[in-house]
Formats: C-alpha cells, sequence, structure tokens
C-alpha cells in the first residue's frame, strides 16, 4: 500500500521525487544555517576583536548579498530530483541567472562604494569635490547595471550585436553633440586627478592672473587682482602653460641698476660688495650674485640676483623696496649718482 501511494504520480512526479525534492532542499537549507552560525559566527567574533574594519563591512556585505544567492543554489539544486518541462526549466534557469548577476553586481558596487567613502571621500575636505566623487560612483553603478544587463540578455539568447550597433550610432551623435562639453569634464577629471592647481593657488595663464575660487565640472572661476572675475573653459586651462605661484617655495627676483659714466673705477668695485651687503641684511633673502653687467648707453649697468625666502608677493615688494631706499642712502654718502637717459649736444663755433 505504502508502496502504491509514493509511486503516486502528480505532474510527471512521484510522490517519492517530492519527498527527495524536500529532503535535499531542507538539508542544504540545513547546512546554509549551521554555516552561517557557527563558521561566520566564529569568523565575525575573530573580526570585531581586532582592528579590521574591511573584513567587518565584507563579512556583513557577504551575510546581505551572498547569502540569498546560496539559498537560491540549495532550491536550484534541490530541484534536480524532479522532472519539469523544458520551458518551466529555461524559467528557473533564467531566474537563477537574474540572481546570480544582481548579488553578484550589488556585491562588487557595495566593495566600490566602501573604497569611494573611505579612500577617497574621507580625504577631500571639497564638498565640490565630495560631490564629483559622488557622480563618478553613480556612473560606475549605471556601467555595471547596464553590462549586466546586456550579460543577461545575451544569455537569454537575444540578439544584442543590433542594439548595440544602435546605441554605438547613437553614443557618436550624441557626444558629437556634447563634443565641448564633454572635453570640459573630462578635463575636469585631469584637474582634479592631476592637480596642476587648486582653490586658493594664485595662478597665471598667458596675460590672466587670479586666485582660484572654485572648480566646475564646465568651468574654473578666478578672482583677479582688479576684482574681476575670470572664467575659463577647463579644457582650455588643461591645454594652457599656467604658473601656480602658490606653490612657490622661493622667489628669484633679477634687477639692474645703471651709475653714472663719471663714477670712479674703486668706487665701481665696490658697489657689487655694497649691495650684496644690503642684501644680506635683510631677513628673509638669500644673496647670490652682483656683477658689472655692461656699458649701457646712457649708464654703467650693474645686474643683481638674490632670492626671497617667502612666496608672499608683498613681503617681496616690501623687501625690494627697502633695498632700493638704502641704495640710494649709501650712494648719497659716496657721492655716486644714478643715472637717466640724457643726450650731450657739443656746438662748434666756425
Amino acid at each position: 500500500m505504502f508502496a502504491k501511494v509514493i509511486e503516486y504520480t502528480i505532474f510527471h512526479n512521484t510522490l517519492l521525487d517530492y519527498l527527495k525534492f524536500f529532503a535535499v532542499f531542507l538539508l542544504g537549507f540545513l547546512l546554509v544555517r549551521l554555516g552561517k552560525k557557527f563558521v561566520l559566527t566564529r569568523i565575525n567574533k575573530w573580526v570585531d576583536n581586532g582592528n579590521h574594519e574591511f573584513l567587518h563591512y565584507l563579512l556583513n556585505t557577504a551575510k546581505q548579498q551572498l547569502l540569498p544567492t546560496l539559498y537560491f543554489g540549495v532550491f536550484y539544486l534541490s530541484l534536480q530530483w524532479l522532472a519539469i518541462g523544458p520551458l518551466l526549466q529555461k524559467i528557473i534557469n533564467w531566474i537563477g541567472l537574474a540572481v546570480l548577476i544582481v548579488f553578484g553586481v550589488c556585491f562588487s558596487l557595495s566593495l566600490v562604494n566602501y573604497w569611494f567613502n573611505n579612500y577617497l571621500i574621507k580625504k577631500e575636505s571639497d564638498p565640490s569635490k565630495r560631490h564629483i566623487l559622488r557622480v563618478i560612483f553613480i556612473f560606475i553603478q549605471f556601467l555595471a547595471w547596464i553590462s549586466a544587463l546586456i550579460i543577461f540578455l545575451d544569455n537569454l539568447g537575444i540578439k544584442i550585436s543590433t542594439l548595440l550597433a544602435g546605441l554605438g550610432i547613437g553614443g557618436i551623435a550624441v557626444a558629437l553633440a556634447a563634443q565641448v562639453f564633454l572635453s570640459d569634464l573630462f578635463s575636469y577629471f585631469t584637474i582634479y586627478f592631476d592637480r596642476p592647481f587648486e582653490i586658493g593657488d594664485y595662478i597665471v595663464i598667458d596675460t590672466f592672473s587670479g586666485t582660484v575660487e572654485n572648480i566646475g565640472i564646465k568651468t574654473t572661476r578666478l578672482r583677479s587682482l582688479t576684482g574681476e572675475e575670470l572664467v575659463f573653459s577647463n579644457a582650455d586651462l588643461t591645454s594652457s602653460r599656467l604658473r601656480n605661484y602658490k606653490r612657490m617655495v622661493n622667489r628669484r627676483i633679477t634687477f639692474e641698476i645703471g651709475v653714472s659714466y663719471q663714477t670712479p673705477a674703486d668706487q665701481l668695485r665696490e658697489i657689487p660688495e655694497l649691495i650684496a651687503g644690503i642684501i644680506k641684511s635683510i631677513p628673509e633673502t638669500r644673496f647670490d650674485r652682483s656683477h658689472f653687467k655692461s656699458f649701457g648707453e646712457y649708464s654703467l649697468r650693474f645686474e643683481t640676483v638674490y632670492y626671497v625666502t617667502t612666496k608672499d608677493y608683498r613681503k617681496y615688494m616690501d623687501i625690494q623696496q627697502e633695498i632700493n631706499l638704502r641704495l640710494i642712502e649709501e650712494f648719497e654718502k659716496r657721492g655716486i649718482y644714478f643715472t637717466y637717459p640724457t643726450q650731450n649736444i657739443y656746438l662748434k663755433k666756425v
């Protein structure tokens, strides 16, 4: 009697087949639960006892994203004891593929999100840069899900080559239409990762100069010394030669003076030493050289080179002013005269 009952057929499967299905499913379910309770619990305790922030995050993510996949895998394996139709088998395969892809993408994006939040965004103090990092992560998410959808459709047997060709043509059209914007956008990424300048830096581009106030996705804005706002496209900045004065360590200064041709030779020999003594006596300077350079059209020319050991422009001007004033004082004491353009006319009586 019992043998007849278990051989009773429902939907092309005997009761014995259904019992095997439930037995395998329950066994697999219990194995997963036991593994979660004992193995993962032990690992979790080990992680909690040490400073393993990433491992703790990885473990929690695995519980949330990978365990559902294991449960579905148990269900899928238990179905092998049942005789099911081709259509139902195909539907179950599609569902299994979808589960694997969805949870796999979610797990991968969770790891990427952890890396973005802990190693990039936390290190940035600028809100605009944090925002663009979040935009980049959203773009990565978009690409990941589009790729997952393409893989899923391809496994369903759908010919996606025509679709991809259409998307490629459409993408080219969009890229051509948005060429300027995309150029500025990629230039923004270049500025962000290469960091040729940052907010607060004083930079010079060709004949324009100013302090960087904002670095946007399309444009960068500077505040000039005269007060107006200068707006540059990011593509222009990355393709231009610019000077960043904020990162300057030493400022090299070269200046010339001219003295009268009537100055005696012994006083001419004293001038380089006089200039050197003045510069060396002023703090935050480093003297390099001073020489009688050339015979000018109106004067004897002396060239001097020194360094200001600060990047502050106002400080440099204060130092140069002090040098100029001391030179005037010292030259007055010695009777040495600066020159200016003059012309001597000689008249001869005939």
